[in-house]
């Protein structure tokens, strides 16, 4: 009797990020980029606009964390410290990558950066510069814890600055170390893995858009009406 073929060792392409959230993940650091630069050039104009376009994308990141994608969802990727602390244990171990989104590890540094980028965006939105330069929440907090949050908005800035380059690091590490290629994935949006590996579920990037839309509207009540 012939023997019945066995998917064992095949990998096929499969969906693993949603368009939405590699639009973010690829824009973010865009304008974090401008953001500094505008800074170092002084033109604030241009920092103020990008500050508001990254509380906009965090916005729509939150709400994408709960109704997006399964590997968009915090449910999803984020596991206990202890199985983090355990992938950590054995990334010395050169293995196929199997992973289906963010590992254990992973998943704890996109929670820290996304922490660490809206403490930025909201400190940004109550921040001056001493000049003519004010977030549109000045005038409900006032202007000395103004000046409180402004420094904070300074300081955080240089946490975000070494989380981003700890999540560079990884990333390299994870290639040399384990030769697992994190970026193509979230360049295209699939990545090789078993044949019996089960398909996360995928949401329409409409809805992505909706949610975006809704994000910005938040940011131009914030802005233009309170």
């Amino acid at each position: 009797m012939a023997s019945k073929p066995t998917t064992a060792g095949i990998k096929l392409p499969m969906p693993i990020w949603d368009l939405p959230v590699r639009l973010f993940h690829w824009l973010l650091p865009i304008l974090m980029i401008t953001s500094y630069v505008s800074v170092k050039s002084d033109r604030m104009d241009i920092h103020v606009l990008s500050g508001y376009a990254v509380a906009t994308l965090l916005i729509f990141r939150i709400v994408w964390g709960f109704i997006g994608s399964d590997t968009a969802r915090f449910t999803f990727f984020l596991k206990s410290p202890l199985a983090a602390l355990r992938h950590l244990a054995h990334f010395p171990r050169r293995e196929p990558d199997t992973q289906v989104g963010h590992n254990e590890a992973g998943g704890w540094m996109v929670l820290g950066l996304l922490g660490l980028l809206v403490i930025q965006a909201a400190t940004g939105l109550c921040a001056n510069d001493d000049g003519e330069t004010e977030g549109p929440l000045v005038k409900f907090v006032g202007k000395s814890l103004s000046d409180q949050l402004s420094k904070i908005h300074d300081i955080n800035f240089k946490l975000v600055m070494i989380a981003v380059t700890l999540h560079i690091l990884a990333v390299i590490a994870y290639a040399v170390v384990k030769r697992h290629d994190l970026v193509r994935p979230m360049v295209t949006g699939r990545k090789r893995l078993p044949a019996a590996t089960p398909a996360p579920r995928m949401v329409h990037p409409i809805l992505g858009l909706i949610v975006l839309a809704a994000a910005a509207a938040i940011m131009f009540v914030v802005v233009k009406i309170l």
